[in-house]
């Protein structure tokens, strides 16, 4: 299985979406190099994203703090307090439920690393509080697959909105559709589309 590792593997992926349609290479002259974006895997990587759900980078990563300070980092320490322990950290009474769900589906991390995409996607939505976006997210950059597209996301819409000059916003499902020509690069074509999104907010203001 080849995985996204190495900013070589990320800037062969481009060369390749490049190649594959004038537009990504007029978008990588903007860009510039991709990043890697490759974060952790595991338990404390999922519950963070849980925690970031519906609230500020400052609120997020404050609670996140408290929860490292209380040793809130793995399935053993959260099954032994209870959500009121959770929510006395900050979390909101719905993601103290999602956490100790979270923690309660004694996920194998070490089977998810070497499972399909499609496979991953179901274990992880399978919980509680963990959506399509979250799983697709957590395939892409904590586990490095190559060809996995969040197309709910909504600065990959506009992103590709501008830049393929569409009417509209694609929805998830219609993006989904056209990322398919992306293959098998498509986590590359995020990563591309993400970073031209950024350009595309300074230049013309999106929302």
């Amino acid at each position: 299985m080849r995985l996204i590792e190495t900013d070589a593997d990320v800037a062969e992926g481009a060369a390749w979406l490049a190649r594959r349609d004038p537009r990504f290479a007029a978008a990588l002259d903007v860009t510039g190099p991709l990043p890697l974006r490759r974060r952790p895997d595991g338990f404390a990587q999922l519950l963070s994203a849980i925690v970031s759900q519906q609230v500020s980078v400052a609120s997020a990563r404050a609670i996140q703090e408290r929860l490292n300070e209380a040793g809130m980092i793995s399935e053993e320490a959260v099954l032994a307090v209870t959500e009121e322990d959770l929510r006395g950290l900050g979390l909101s009474r719905q993601k103290a439920r999602y956490t100790h769900a979270l923690a309660h589906a004694a996920i194998d991390y070490d089977v998810l690393r070497e499972a399909p995409d499609a496979e991953i996607v179901k274990t992880l939505t399978a919980v509680p509080g963990i959506g399509v976006w979250t799983a697709e997210i957590y395939a892409m950059f904590s586990l490095g697959r190559r060809d996995v597209f969040a197309a709910g996301d909504l600065a990959l819409q506009e992103a590709a909105r501008v830049l393929f000059d569409l009417p509209e916003r694609p929805a998830e499902r219609d993006l989904r559709a056209m990322a398919a020509d992306w293959s098998p690069w498509r986590s590359v074509a995020a990563r591309l589309l993400f970073s031209y999104y950024r350009h595309a907010k300074q230049r013309d203001g999106i929302t």
